[in-house]
């Protein structure tokens, strides 16, 4: 059994954060399922929504995230993270984050911003077009030099573990799988942060890496905390359709350029749908490329830049060029082909504005939390910005809270995992059928377009297979493959019931029973208590 001060479950940029910033006070250890370098944040290509320039201003990034978020946004976490953005970009910048720059005619060299769906202004802060990797690598070579950050690579985070009953229950740590050793630990904290990211996994067609199954959400709604608003699942409007290549995102920046959506027709996709078109907000584009693509009986649409100078292109997106290239498809000559797949969730569990969750103990932050800031849309590059800014305030307020969560920690000393084996499940054959078909539903039922009918079927089936999913980690050794399933299948359950309990179209949940929004009885989170029979 180890015992450290805080663990961060999670080694995105929200979770890296958190640990830098609670270093200073107290010993960290990051539990990450794979490398340290595998999260959503070193895929991201946008960058971070920051209000930096002379002609920008924080009520006009405000409004436009509430507009976003079609009056689900809580306005207090949208003007924390806005007002923060110009910090989060310096805070980055002293880690060592290089983002691209700019000389004007004077040779003044400034930030060079760029404009993505949702903005009215240009402020997105990037570098070049593989931000997010660049964030990740600053960050983790901050963490590699701090004598008191440990991270255990390939340790998959089973359950919290929590000491005291009622009002007296805590958390005090996380049993974790150690897979290169075969075994399961116990490690104890004063403060847990789960920092796990998204949930894009549990669908068929994804943008996310494949350690994005919801690990997080799934673990504090077992241990009893809430979730919210999980019916908000992003469907990112332009990823790669190609045979060869799964889940490579053509960033929103590329419209932000000038890219046109177009069918293979060669007409205009957003023309007459959205007065912004391209610039439009991701639900509507998504939608749009979905009824088109029903329409036609196509299998992807184009995203066509080619009508922009060439240099302009490969030097504002050199990552996304070279990628292309190395498929044939050049796209300063060449439309590229693109189809919608599940993104970020906008939902998650229920923190407050230090990032605390009803469970003493225990934070969340990044997508795996829901701080209320995207409401029922999220903005592009508003995420990053969300991780930088609550992360801190996370650390701030545990640093505070450290001394009594330590006696916490302390008096629970006596927990151990229950001593089960770990290794491989004899049912392998119907472990892949399960991934599948969990995917598979989620997809076919509970995607851009949905209705009440295929809802309830979803829900039906999908509490079938979890019922399958629980006899087999009950029975059976623990190993990745279970532990996951087990999560997307609980997550999957709750996007269903979320999705189910909001009778309206708004935002990224499109319901073609209830096309419109009802802003009489809809203007409300939808909530699904910890637990819950589930």
């Amino acid at each position: 059994m180890e015992r450290s001060d805080f663990i961060v479950v999670g080694s995105g940029i929200a979770g890296l954060t958190f640990a830098l910033n609670a270093a200073e006070s107290g010993r960290v250890l990051i539990v990450t399922k794979k490398d340290d370098k595998e999260s959503a944040t070193n895929l991201a290509q946008g960058g971070i929504a920051a209000v930096v320039a002379r002609e920008d201003s924080f009520d006009q990034h405000i409004e436009d995230t509430l507009a976003g978020g079609v009056g689900l946004c809580n306005r207090e976490a949208v003007e924390i993270a806005v007002r923060g953005g110009p910090d989060a970009v310096r805070r980055l910048t002293e880690w060592g984050t290089h983002f691209s720059t700019e000389t004007d005619e004077s040779g003044d060299t400034s930030l060079a911003l760029g404009q993505e769906g949702g903005h009215s202004e240009r402020r997105i802060v990037h570098a070049a077009d593989m931000t997010g990797r660049e964030i990740e690598s600053a960050l983790l070579g901050a963490v590699d030099r701090h004598p008191n950050i440990e991270v255990l690579e390939d340790h998959i985070a089973l359950d919290l573990v929590t000491a005291g009953v009622g009002v007296d229950k805590v958390c005090v740590g996380v049993e974790v799988l150690d897979e290169p050793a075969g075994e399961v630990k116990t490690l104890l904290s004063a403060v847990t942060v789960l920092a796990t990211g998204g949930c894009g996994r549990v669908y068929l067609y994804t943008t996310n890496p494949d350690i994005a199954t919801g690990d997080g959400i799934a673990m504090a709604f077992r241990a009893g905390v809430a979730v919210r608003n999980m019916e908000f699942v992003q469907f990112h409007p332009t990823c790669l359709y190609h045979p060869d290549v799964r889940s490579f995102l053509i960033s929103e920046a590329v419209r932000g350029e000038g890219a046109l959506l177009l069918s293979l027709a060669g007409d205009r996709i957003m023309e007459g749908v959205d007065p912004r078109k391209e610039l439009a907000p991701r639900d509507i584009v998504a939608r749009a490329i979905d009824r088109t693509m029903k329409k036609t009986g196509d299998k992807h649409v184009y995203l066509d830049i080619t009508h922009v100078a060439p240099d302009r292109v490969t030097q504002r997106f050199p990552g996304i060029s070279s990628r292309l290239m190395e498929l044939s498809i050049d796209m300063t000559t060449d439309p590229i082909p693109v189809v919608p797949a599940a993104h970020y969730l906008c939902g998650g569990i229920e923190v407050d504005m230090d990032c605390r969750t009803s469970l003493p103990g225990l934070y969340a932050c990044g997508e795996t939390a829901h701080t209320g800031m995207h409401g029922a849309n999220r903005l592009a590059s508003n995420s990053l910005l969300e991780a930088v800014v609550f992360s801190e305030r996370a650390a701030k307020r545990a640093v505070e809270e450290l001394g009594d969560r330590r006696s916490s920690r302390d008096a629970a000393s006596s927990v151990e995992w229950d001593g089960r084996d770990v290794g491989p499940i004899p049912e392998g054959v119907l472990m892949d059928y399960n991934w599948d078909i969990v995917r598979r539903l989620m997809w076919d039922y509970v995607g851009i377009v949905r209705t009440e009918r295929r809802l309830r079927l979803a829900v039906e089936r999908m509490g079938a297979i979890r019922r399958e999913v629980m006899d087999l980690y009950a029975r059976y050794p623990v190993n990745a493959d279970i532990l996951e399933l087990r999560n997307i299948s609980l997550v999957g359950e709750l996007v269903i019931r979320c999705a189910l309990d909001r009778r309206e179209s708004r935002g990224l949940h499109y319901m073609e029973d209830y096309p419109d929004r009802n802003d009489e009885s809809c203007i409300r989170d939808t909530v699904i208590p910890g637990g819950s029979g589930l």
